[in-house]
């Protein structure tokens, strides 16, 4: 545990008392809440909804779509991407022409590594890990199967399910290695890789490194351009709480762009879109990752949430993800752990981002009767990740140690009294 978070007793006062010292105590009345008895940690699967954005999306609505009709385009609607961009670029260490908001994260991958393996010919390896997030991996195989040159998939294989190290994918990183992609915090353990020393090692064997930020923008330091990253995409509904769906960014160095061509050549990607010739020739800026018209008010719901975190600050954000994440690691200590709980995630704070992942053989069960329970018992919205994790998102900027507190309490209290027994093993379509 770090030094820096000491934690006097498991005494409710204790989590009170840390919310009073709270520095971004104020931004959670930022936030729709409805139900004080619902304790959601799951901001790192769908973030809180802004009231800012209520009502920014009702004027989009009724002002610009409603009043201006398609003159919104040249009153702001066009720029989107950029602005957005330009803003998300504060939140992960990079210059404001670097970062677009562009389709979703899925697609940006498809996007970024077609034209980092085009950068690389002859080269046939891409090394990623078991760890990654499955989409990120089903994106690999099936460009690697469209190419059909060749190219192999190298996953690092995880010693103890929740980590990496380092010495193992390097021992994969070699001449052969066309590009090492990864993401930055991992989706089950919250385990956070090293981006400037695996950044520095791709390099030296003359391969690039392409990050997905997914689970760690908006809640953990990223500095793209001090970490000399290549490429980087990342979605914004999860800590950067821009709403079910919302479109994602995507980063690529400012020497790397007139060099790289994605291979979607949508009409918005081109040098002159509204020129309407024939023949494409891409932009030669960043606008050259772009596909097609941009959903508008989707990428409207983005900015509140933004601005609200920029205001913040990443610095004072991270701070309280790390006292947070602490403080229920620290009570999963106390009470769960002697109840059969297992942690899965990094004990290490400074080798993991802002959720916390518990193990226990019926987390499925416990994860339904903490979603599922009647009055007047607590509410508690977790996910679960198969085979048997517990995931507990904590948003720093709304999630407080009373929160925290009683969601640790509840899952207490369901497998003290085996409240779990009466929900079956059958899965729901969204876990």
């Amino acid at each position: 545990m770090n030094n820096n978070f000491v934690f006097p007793n498991t005494d409710f006062k204790t989590a009170k008392n840390l919310d009073r010292l709270d520095e971004l105590a104020r931004y959670r009345q930022e936030f729709f809440q409805d139900d004080p008895d619902l304790i959601y940690l799951d901001g790192n699967s769908l973030g809180r909804l802004p009231f800012r954005t209520l009502t920014l999306i009702n004027q989009t609505i009724e002002n610009e779509w409603g009043s201006q009709l398609i003159r919104s385009w040249n009153r702001g609607w066009i720029e989107l991407p950029r602005r957005l961009g330009g803003k998300i670029s504060s939140l992960v260490g990079a210059h404001p022409d670097e970062v677009l908001v562009s389709e979703s994260t899925s697609t940006n991958l498809f996007k970024l590594t077609l034209a980092a393996l085009s950068e690389r010919p002859g080269r046939k390896r891409i090394i990623s890990d078991v760890l990654n997030f499955p989409s990120d991996l089903y994106i690999l195989q099936g460009i690697i199967k469209l190419l059909n040159q060749g190219h192999e998939l190298v996953l690092i294989p995880s010693r103890d399910g929740i980590t990496i190290k380092t010495e193992d994918l390097f021992a994969e990183i070699d001449a052969n290695t066309a590009l090492v992609c990864l993401t930055h915090v991992a989706f089950k353990s919250a385990f956070m890789f090293d981006m400037a020393t695996i950044s520095q090692k791709a390099h030296e064997n003359g391969a690039l490194v392409l990050w997905d930020l997914s689970h760690s923008v908006g809640a953990v330091p990223i500095e793209l351009n001090k970490c000399e990253a290549d490429l980087a995409v990342g979605c914004t509904y999860k800590y950067l709480n821009g709403g079910p769906g919302a479109p994602a960014f995507l980063f690529v160095r400012r020497d790397l762009q007139s060099r790289f061509l994605q291979p979607v050549w949508g009409w918005f990607a081109s040098k002159t879109p509204f020129d309407f010739e024939l023949d494409f020739t891409p932009a030669p800026d960043l606008a050259r990752f772009q596909v097609s018209s941009p959903p508008i008010l989707s990428m409207k719901a983005i900015e509140p949430a933004l601005d609200i975190l920029l205001e913040a600050g990443i610095e004072r954000l991270y701070k309280k993800s790390q006292q947070a994440s602490e403080y229920l690691i620290y009570l999963a200590d106390q009470w769960l752990v002697p109840l059969g709980f297992e942690l899965g995630s990094p004990r290490n704070v400074e080798l993991r981002g802002s959720h916390i992942s518990l193990r226990h053989p019926e987390s499925f069960r416990i994860a339904r009767a903490m979603i599922e329970a009647t009055p007047p018992a607590v509410k508690v919205i977790p996910d679960f990740r198969v085979p048997d994790n517990i995931r507990l998102g904590i948003t720093p900027i709304y999630t407080s140690f009373v929160d925290i507190y009683r969601g640790v309490d509840r899952m207490r209290a369901i497998v003290e009294q085996r409240t779990y027994e009466q929900y079956s093993n059958e899965r729901m379509t969204v876990t």
